[in-house]
């Protein structure tokens, strides 16, 4: 019976106590090939690796091991992999990475995204707009894909670790915004990001991926496919990283700002308290946007996150419906009178003869006073100010642009049509 001291000899195992500098010497040997060849190549002065497997198995009745591997025990090695030594070369460990580099992969896994690639430098010729706006706007853009697709879009970001509520939604509201012509702007990240993006792609439309990682650094590595279809459908992966920039925390959070500076509006499908997802809408809000939130019930922890913003003014999406109108009042088309050629000119004049209900009529006595926003409308509807219900506010807001009555400004604000 084995002892449980220092000096215990574990079976199949060699060596008689568990010393870390004799240990790496035997397996380094072991592994290059016996300590002739281990001589050969300097492994015996070799840095700490990786073992990923060591174990022994019982050799097989009739099994026959030859080499190295065979031993009195009637066991045999299984697997030992080594990596290279960290004392190697810097030239060898160069090298190495030049070739990797050359065959198409990226440093964390994966090949290299196909498509065309730009960068877009500020205040140059094809650099964004709509990211003029915001607050701290890239110097420049690393685009892979259509540069075109970086237009007003409608971002759709939640948890990642969402439920099945969130998914489902994140993938439905992407999928009937992409119906009506309008862009998805996502992180491509885990969970409501990545079905944001795969429901768009259903709807036949395109998407976008900001990622807070360099374009050739995919991070996470698994959404490779994911991305590349992006790329292929018209879309575009974009960062305002370098191509090699490596995925570090606080580049995720400064990536926010540009899903919504490329966005007319932000949909949250599900955030709980707190959660990262409200850096995305505070820079929507800072920069002029609609904020919409999915609500949830009241007991949901992953749904706490949406509910407060619907408290503080955020448009509540209840229904296909409300969704609907939400994109009307945002972009001013829907998806039945959407096409490949165009939509309907949300600046055209009002036509004479047209008849207003009386929450239109009533928001546009106010839009007639001074320009307001959506989430300004709102809050007087909920001081009393403003005599109309909150939430007809976008459904009054979406008919008055359909008729050309009133219009939306770069700032988010509506006012009376020119």
């Amino acid at each position: 019976m084995h002892g449980r001291g220092r000096g215990r000899r574990s079976a199949g195992l060699p060596g008689a106590r568990w010393r870390w500098g004799r240990w790496k010497r035997r397996l380094s040997c072991r592994a290059a090939g016996g300590a002739s060849a281990c001589a050969k190549e300097g492994l015996h002065r070799a840095a700490p690796f990786r073992l990923l497997y060591s174990g022994r198995r019982r050799q097989e009745k009739g099994e026959h091991v030859e080499g190295e591997h065979a031993n009195g025990s009637g066991c045999s090695t299984v697997a030992l992999v080594r990596e290279k030594p960290v004392r190697a070369s810097r030239q060898t460990l160069e090298e190495a990475r030049a070739s990797h580099r050359e065959q198409g992969f990226a440093r964390y896994g994966g090949p290299k995204l196909a498509g065309e690639r730009t960068v877009l430098e500020h205040g140059e010729e094809g650099y964004p707009d709509a990211l003029m706006s915001v607050k701290n706007p890239p110097k420049r853009l690393f685009v892979v894909g259509d540069p075109g697709a970086l237009q007003d879009g409608l971002a759709v970001v939640g948890a990642r670790k969402a439920t099945p509520y969130g998914l489902s939604c994140a993938r439905r509201f992407a999928r009937m915004a992409a119906e009506a012509g309008v862009c998805v702007i996502s992180g491509g990240a885990r969970g409501c990001d990545a079905q944001a993006h795969q429901g768009a792609l259903e709807g036949g439309g395109r998407t976008v991926v900001v990622l807070g990682s360099g374009c050739d650094e995919l991070y996470p590595a698994e959404h490779y496919a994911l991305f590349q279809k992006v790329i292929d459908q018209g879309g575009a992966v974009v960062s305002e990283q370098e191509w090699g920039f490596p995925p570090l925390p606080y580049a995720f959070r400064a990536r926010n700002r540009i899903i919504a500076g490329l966005s007319r509006g932000t949909l949250v499908v599900e955030a709980g308290l707190p959660s990262g997802t409200f850096s995305t809408a505070d820079a929507a809000l800072a920069a002029g946007r609609d904020v919409l939130a999915v609500p949830g019930a009241i007991t949901a922890k992953t749904s706490r996150g949406c509910n407060r913003l619907i408290a503080q003014g955020a448009v509540p999406i209840i229904d296909d419906e409300s969704f609907h109108d939400a994109l009307f009042a945002a972009f001013g088309r829907l998806r039945q009178e959407t096409t490949a050629a165009g939509a309907r000119d949300s600046e055209e004049k009002p036509e004479e003869g047209v008849a207003f209900g009386d929450s239109e009529r009533t928001v546009l006595e106010a839009l007639a006073a001074a320009p307001a926003t959506a989430e300004q409308l709102t809050r007087l509807s909920y001081a009393g100010t403003l005599p109309i219900a909150a939430a007809s506010i976008p459904t009054a807001l979406a008919n008055l642009q359909r008729k050309g009555a009133i219009q939306r400004w770069r700032d988010g604000s509506y006012g009376m049509a020119r």
